[in-house]
């Protein structure tokens, strides 16, 4: 077999399905008798329910059941990192905490019934104070979103909290730096359907997580966890608001139980935008003390999070801040906290990145308001601080166990793609000239954290079948990444099965015993490793199968043309099929070998992988109307050992497209009610590729010591990085003015009142 698969372009399996519309969605199911579920939701942020109609209906034609907390008894969803009695009801007892709280379900035998019934649902609300600004919430005071509660604080977390992390500075700087909370918007909408058999029950969910979904889901429907198979189908998209459990789904699954009939609930665009979990909703109040000579002397963080008004996944995410507070930088002394905050608003949950870019946002913002202050370029100041190679693996001040890592040369590789010191010099010949489009430069370096939150274990199995083909199974789920040829490549390259007689099997409880899902970045270095792992397991096996079987050293049995031969003798080829064969029949193999030709395990990398990187972003800023355009934007971006560039550069440019939506777009937004007031796209500014420059992407490859693919994650990367780059751009733009902050997302509007207003 000639020359490795891997680190070569490879176009994608997955693709021909989804361009021709053939791969089937959970919308997409055909099931016979199927009913439809409706959501009766909350309009009103806060309030006590005095009285709940469902009379009109029930009678209405087509409907099957409608039910509140009054006529169907569930417990509640499962309670994640926080206090019990925060947990969310399935449906509203007594009182709603947002908009888009569930009041109601109707099931009807079509959509359109269930819909109009939903509609004839008649809720009487008390209206109660609500709280949705989170400084405000923070506040002694504040009216509460859990009356058993003193405070809407419900989790904090400290580091060196009482230490002065500025003590010898010669200048200190400060800023309140906003992360605005985001709406996630996966293509496809969230829903469920679930398919009674008897005692039995399959449910179908997009799901990012549906292997570890299962027990929750299990006991929340009232079904025996052995009689229940939870699958996934393929799935839109998800950046992390795909991950978990909702209440609609343990809903969907105890009605369709109850009825003995299918059950399907498919959520509208405008119900993802107030139910769907969101993103980000981070205010930090940020200190840096740094010398002349640039050297940084301390940082102090002072930061307020959104967990909405169920306190879930959200309450960890600034765990993850504080971990990665100290970047790539060589920073003595850190001082940090984080209170996570109740309020009448969505909940908040993980976000592409989670926690990381909140911790880079932070950082490479004000580096850049110190670098201002003593007069340093920004890309210069970076390099003064960075953490040197030789220093790794480093555990860092926070407790971040970097494995690898070589920040100056992304940096050095980013300012020399981008032609950074022409830039400068364009930027200062237009700010001479009192041109009224000027030019911004922004820079920002990143580490992040992949595999996460003890998520570096994960389950694999790759087995031969009997026509020679392969079959590989995995407890991650893909949903748009690519995962079928990532995996393929690493099963072709050891095995020598073409790629196409390669099959993943995945997110479907009946098949994979163990999976932690796909978050956090974590798919290549833990199922792929598993993939490769068990492939090397069963290709060992196989040569002590053809060893025996042609009479040759095992060390002269090699990879051949669609299976095994002895090296420099092609004709002595035993096929991948006659080799599976020869595995289950005990004439042929030795004594001391057991049949077939497979191996699983759970793989385990030990730690996290951290993946960094520099970026570049170039744009223009029209003074007189605050308009903004982005110009270039290069990203250099390390996520070890490259398996296929292709899949690479594709995170990259998704990456790179949420983050320059944060930065310059999108902002879910509450008015002093509490209602939201971006619940659609019409309102809420997702941009489309028209607003962007082709990206320019690259790499270099510094390998994890931690797997043997020497893989770390390149999903959230391209966000990481370069929401501050942009960001740090839009300021530069206009810092010669007097500018030094302007809050996320930085629309025309900000930036004319900024630029009119300085200081203000």
């Amino acid at each position: 077999m000639s020359g490795s698969i891997l680190g070569n372009a490879v176009l994608r399996k997955e693709d021909p399905g989804l361009l021709r519309g053939t791969n089937r969605f959970y919308d997409d199911l055909e099931i016979e008798g199927l009913l439809h579920a409706v959501l009766v939701r909350s309009t009103i942020a806060h309030a006590d329910i005095v009285e709940l109609d469902t009379s009109d209906a029930r009678s209405m034609p087509g409907v099957v059941a409608v039910h509140t907390s009054e006529t169907l008894e569930m417990p509640d969803s499962p309670a994640l990192f926080t206090d019990p009695g925060t947990a969310r009801p399935h449906l509203a007892k007594g009182r709603v905490r947002f908009v888009g709280d569930i009041v109601a379900i109707v099931v009807a035998t079509s959509q359109s019934a269930a819909r109009d019934a939903a509609e004839a649902v008649i809720v009487d609300y008390k209206p109660l104070d609500p709280v949705t600004d989170l400084e405000t919430a923070a506040e002694d005071g504040s009216p509460l979103v859990w009356e058993h509660t003193d405070s809407n604080v419900v989790f904090e977390t400290t580091h060196q909290w009482d230490t002065d992390p500025l003590a010898g500075a010669d200048v200190v700087v400060g800023e309140r730096i906003t992360s605005q909370r985001l709406a996630g918007v996966p293509l496809e909408t969230n829903g469920c359907v679930a398919v009674p058999d008897g005692e039995n029950m399959t449910v179908w969910v997009p799901s990012q997580n549906a292997i570890a979904i299962k027990d929750m889901i299990a006991p929340m429907g009232g079904v025996e966890a052995e009689r229940l198979r939870v699958v996934a189908p393929w799935v839109g998209g998800g950046f992390g608001n795909k991950s978990g459990y909702y209440p609609e789904f343990g809903l969907v699954t105890r009605l369709a139980a109850d009825l003995g009939r299918p059950v399907k609930w498919a959520s509208t665009r405008s119900e993802d935008m107030v139910a769907l979990t969101q993103g980000r909703g981070f205010v930090s109040r940020v200190e840096m003390g740094i010398n002349r000579d640039g050297k940084i002397v301390g940082m102090r963080a002072d930061v307020l999070a959104h967990t909405g008004a169920y306190p879930a996944v959200g309450t960890v995410l600034p765990t993850a801040t504080q971990m990665m507070a100290q970047a790539v930088y060589d920073i003595p002394t850190i001082a940090f906290r984080a209170r996570c905050v109740s309020t009448n608003t969505t909940s908040i949950a993980a976000y592409r990145g989670a926690g990381r870019p909140e911790a880079t946002q932070m950082v490479e913002r004000i580096l850049d308001v110190a670098a201002g202050a003593i007069g340093m370029d920004p890309a210069e100041v970076r390099r003064v601080n960075f953490i040197p190679p030789e220093a790794f693996p480093l555990t860092t001040r926070t407790g971040a166990a970097y494995d690898s890592g070589e920040y100056e040369l992304a940096l050095d590789a980013a300012l020399e793609a981008s032609g950074y010191s022409d830039l400068r010099a364009e930027q200062a010949r237009r700010r001479e000239a009192g041109d009224t489009k000027l030019l911004g430069i922004g820079v920002s370096a990143y580490v992040e954290i992949t595999a996460l939150f003890g998520l570096h274990t994960e389950w694999g199995k790759v087995e031969v079948n009997d026509d020679g083909s392969a079959t590989m199974y995995v407890g991650t789920s893909a949903h748009g990444q690519g995962h079928d040829t990532a995996f393929s490549m690493i099963v072709s390259d050891a095995l020598g099965i073409a790629m196409d007689k390669i099959t993943l099997i995945q997110s479907d409880t009946n098949t994979i015993p163990s999976g932690q899902g796909t978050m956090a970045s974590r798919s290549l270095q833990t199922a792929g490793s598993a993939v490769k792992v068990a492939s090397d397991e069963v290709l060992d096996k196989a040569k002590q199968l053809a060893s025996h079987l042609l009479e040759a050293d095992e060390a002269d049995i090699v990879v051949g043309d669609g299976g095994l031969q002895v090296v420099g003798v092609p004709a002595t080829t035993l096929s991948w099929a006659e080799l599976k064969a020869a595995s289950d029949d005990n004439s042929k193999r030795p004594e001391d070998m057991e049949a077939g030709l497979a191996h699983e395990l759970m793989f385990d990398g030990t730690g996290s992988t951290f993946p960094f990187g520099a970026h570049v972003s170039v744009v223009e800023v029209d003074t007189e109307t605050g308009g903004i355009e982005m110009l270039r934007h290069v990203a250099v971006d390390d996520c070890g050992t490259i398996l296929n560039p292709l899949l690479v550069t594709g995170q990259q440019h998704g990456g790179i497209a949420q983050g320059a939506a944060q930065s310059l777009f999108e902002w879910v937004r509450y008015d002093e009610d509490g209602n939201p007031v971006t619940a659609s796209l019409m309102d809420y500014l997702m941009p489309s590729a028209a607003e962007f420059p082709s990206f320019e992407t690259s790499n270099t490859e510094t390998p994890s010591p931690l797997n043997p693919l020497g893989a770390k994650g390149i999903g959230e990367s391209g966000t990481i990085g370069s929401t501050p780059a942009i960001h740090n751009a839009v300021v530069d733009a206009v810092s010669h003015l007097g500018v030094q902050h302007i809050d996320m997302p930085t629309s025309p509007l900000a930036i004319w009142e900024a630029i009119n207003k300085p200081g203000e």
